[in-house]
């Protein structure tokens, strides 16, 4: 929304790129050492019918042997890392939205089991269906 007051229009973007720095700030800039522990956890999509559980993970830039998925009791867990600068050429960064580094996303699954069924990765999305064992 376009403020008509230059200054109300000045202080909501000075506000909006203070919390942008600060959430940037959170995500990549930690400090001591490396960790082990994941840094970040990418988003999914999921749906369920009477036959399966379907599951749809976002992991743009992380290569095939990048990543793992297992099935425990109860929950699906995909856990991986994705490189720095994965897709990007020589030249200064000017915008890093996009997570890097150790991640690691545990799903709970509604109750019953479930046998790992299709894994796909296409597009830079991960989608995993899941069979509903009876």
């Amino acid at each position: 929304m376009r403020h008509t007051d230059p200054s109300a229009w000045m202080l909501a973007e000075a506000v909006e790129l203070l919390q942008t720095a600060d959430r940037l700030q959170r995500q990549f800039f930690r400090i001591g050492q490396p960790s082990e522990s994941p840094n970040w956890e990418p988003p999914v999509d999921m749906y369920v019918n009477d036959r399966e559980l379907g599951l749809l993970i976002a992991l743009p830039g992380v290569a095939p042997e990048r990543f793992e998925v297992t099935l425990e009791q109860q929950a699906i867990v995909v856990r991986g890392e994705r490189s720095f600068g994965a897709s990007l050429g020589p030249g200064a960064i000017l915008q890093m939205e996009i997570p890097y580094g150790r991640f690691e996303r545990r799903i709970l699954l509604p109750f019953g089991g479930f046998r790992l069924e299709e894994m796909l990765l296409e597009n830079g999305c991960l989608k995993l269906t899941l069979e509903r064992l009876k």
